[in-house]
């Protein structure tokens, strides 16, 4: 349960903690907790419940989120300026909190409204594809899907929800043996085995490291007519290109109408869990609320993806106790280590994450970002751990490596199979995904009045009353009915063009 503590509002979060949130700024002189607070604290942020000696821990969720470098007293705010970070072991406790599943019987799932695939699974959406193999293709690609929009064809096509260009900026200059191209490998045919794609079209220019031959060898791949390929240099130049794209495009449109929704099985979702532009009260209220809509859906028999490594540093202990299997834990720490020895390699932190606007909105450590940041998984066994854009086949909660980059990350769930994604914000953002819907939860009210034109959710509401339950059970049934064909905010408003950013890992040469 959340203290409450008035006037003014303060939340303890946990026994252990020796801070708390302001949800109202404090000014000095008011009494807060029993204490007085020494300066202004805006909401959001932390305040000490006691004295904190130099060199102690800071508690808050009952976990360290980092350590005093100067002694603080009580009723002083707690942020950069008194807050430092380094690394302290963790208590991995593999598997001590596994326990089986409960997954209600077929016939007591809840449904929604998707197009069945042959090849299995059930899309949310019905779009055409075009996809690139290189950046050097992007334009034609981009000239495809605008030659389709200008001339109105799709008004034909009234169960196709578009022609959609996914371009990148990288697909050469990478070594065709190496880590870079199996990654955009994955991600590439992992997007054209989505199931909100009915059809999709890989454009290349012919020259580059990022073969598509290679590609369809290495799937075993054959053309159809849901599925072309061509490349610039072959075709004969871009306007050649272009003309043989729509006459491809024309193929493909008519087979995709024929997709019609039906009812189907919430087991058939795969959610997406994303956070950013995240501040102090992301692991109080929405994301917590995420993880209980998640508890619901893996209930239902479906698949919620957590993901953005660098954002769960310092929490994945809380999911390795959750680990079904010993294995899998592992591989969710040897994950971790290959972060830290990334970052160490490119002279970074794994504390440069949280952002300055993560920091203005009351986050100090990413330490206490993960914390939060991991709330969105809910509490069900972690079933897998998945590393970039490989194909997600387990049911329940399951673990993707990804950057925290909410592009690149999001990507990378995509390409794996989320067929729908919740996105929670703080500070607020711009942010939409094609062919994949993004519901958009706002942490505080006044970023869900302020942005109102992008937010679906507020969740502010949890610290006037509401329950992680019951927000957690609105979620759910808000991405059912977006999954059945609702359009989110960021549909509404056009994202997610532009928002498909494989992660770039090696050299670029």
């Amino acid at each position: 349960m959340l203290d409450k503590v008035l006037p003014p509002r303060t939340l303890k979060l946990n026994a252990a903690d020796n801070v708390a949130v302001a949800v109202d700024p404090i000014d000095a002189g008011v009494t807060a907790a029993g204490v007085v607070a020494l300066k202004r604290i805006p909401r959001g942020h932390k305040v000490a419940l006691a004295p904190i000696a130099k060199d102690e821990p800071i508690r808050k969720f009952g976990q360290i989120i980092g350590f005093a470098t100067v002694d603080i007293p009580a009723g002083e705010w707690v942020h950069e300026h008194n807050t430092g970070f380094h690394a302290f072991e963790r208590d991995y406790d593999f598997c001590a909190e596994a326990k089986p599943e409960f997954v209600l019987p077929v016939e007591q799932q809840a449904t929604f409204e998707g197009f069945r695939r042959k090849g299995g699974g059930a899309g949310t959406r019905n779009y055409v594809g075009i996809l690139t193999s290189v950046n050097c293709s992007a334009s034609v690609a981009r000239f495809m899907a605008e030659e389709v929009k200008r001339s109105g064809i799709l008004a034909d096509y009234p169960h196709v929800d578009g022609v959609i260009a996914l371009t990148h900026g990288t697909g050469c200059g990478i070594d065709y043996n190496g880590e870079s191209f199996e990654v955009l490998k994955r991600t590439t045919w992992g997007y054209a085995c989505n199931p909100n794609m009915a059809a999709v079209l890989v454009v290349g220019l012919g020259c580059e490291g990022f073969q598509i031959k290679r590609m369809k060898e290495a799937y075993g791949v054959e053309e159809s007519d849901i599925f072309r390929t061509m490349t610039i240099q072959e075709t004969g130049g871009t306007k050649k290109s272009v003309a043989a794209g729509i006459e491809a495009l024309k193929v493909m449109l008519p087979i995709a109408n024929r997709a019609v929704r039906e009812t189907v099985p919430a087991s058939e979702l795969t959610l997406a869990l994303q956070c950013g532009g995240s501040d102090g009260y992301s692991g109080i209220t929405a994301n917590p609320a995420l993880g209980a809509a998640v508890d619901i859906l893996v209930e239902h028999g479906g698949t919620a993806i957590l993901s953005e490594t660098p954002e769960i540093y310092g929490a994945e202990h809380l999911l390795t106790r959750r680990a079904a299997t010993r294995e899998v834990g592992e591989k969710l720490v040897g994950v971790i280590k290959w972060w830290e020895e990334y970052t160490e390699r490119a002279r970074m932190s794994m504390n440069n994450n949280p952002s300055p606007g993560n920091k203005a909105g009351g986050l100090t450590t990413i330490l206490e970002k993960s914390l939060g940041a991991a709330a969105k998984g809910g509490t069900k066994t972690l079933a897998a751990v998945y590393h970039y854009a490989e194909p997600v086949k387990s049911k329940g909660f399951v673990y993707m490596d990804t950057p925290g980059y909410d592009p690149v990350a999001a990507t990378g769930q995509v390409a794996g199979g989320a067929n729908i994604l919740a996105f929670t914000t703080g500070r607020g953002s711009a942010y939409g995904c094609k062919p994949t819907p993004s519901v958009k939860l706002a942490t505080n009210t006044p970023i869900y009045e302020k942005m109102i034109d992008d937010m679906d959710i507020n969740c502010g509401d949890i610290l006037d009353g509401v329950t992680l339950e019951e927000k957690g059970r609105e979620i759910f049934e808000t991405l059912l009915r977006v999954a059945s064909g609702e359009r989110s905010k960021s549909e509404q408003l056009g994202y997610g063009d532009a928002e498909f950013v494989p992660w770039q890992i090696g050299a670029t040469m």
